[in-house]
């Protein structure tokens, strides 16, 4: 599939074993990765009009820009990026509050106990072609 993906991760070995177990499973051989939250966001932001990731992999605890700031920062683009751009968000907590919260973010499609596993890619696959359907 030519899913464009960003991953966007802090721990380079975390975003290593996402991104080959995405190729492995087939899901895109179009990942940008981003050790960078804010890097992420600038060309998100900047690539908007002409093309968007399909899907993020977003993990929340980052510095400088933990991945709540970088929701916050795409709220005023959601009406552009809805239906064209799914965020999951990879986290290593199970706190309750941090799924109550994703709820409040349309763009966000679902939350994801790290690491992820091919079980849930898959899900995510089968998402998306039939939404494409």
């Amino acid at each position: 599939m030519r899913i464009e993906t960003y991953l966007i991760d802090d721990d380079s070995l975390s975003i290593y074993l996402t991104e080959q177990l995405l190729r492995a499973e087939g899901f895109s051989n179009l990942i940008c990765t981003f050790v960078s939250a804010t890097k992420a966001l600038q060309q998100l932001v900047q690539n908007k009009e002409k093309t968007v990731p399909q899907v993020v992999f977003l993990d929340l605890n980052m510095p400088v820009m933990n991945g709540w700031q970088f929701l916050e920062a795409l709220e005023p683009y959601t009406d552009e990026l809805q239906g064209r751009c799914q965020i999951y968000i990879l986290t290593s907590s199970l706190a309750l509050s941090d799924m109550e919260k994703a709820k409040q973010y349309e763009l966000v499609a679902g939350l994801i106990h790290k690491p992820i596993d091919s079980e849930e890619i898959k899900a995510i696959q089968a998402r998306l072609q039939e939404q494409q359907g």
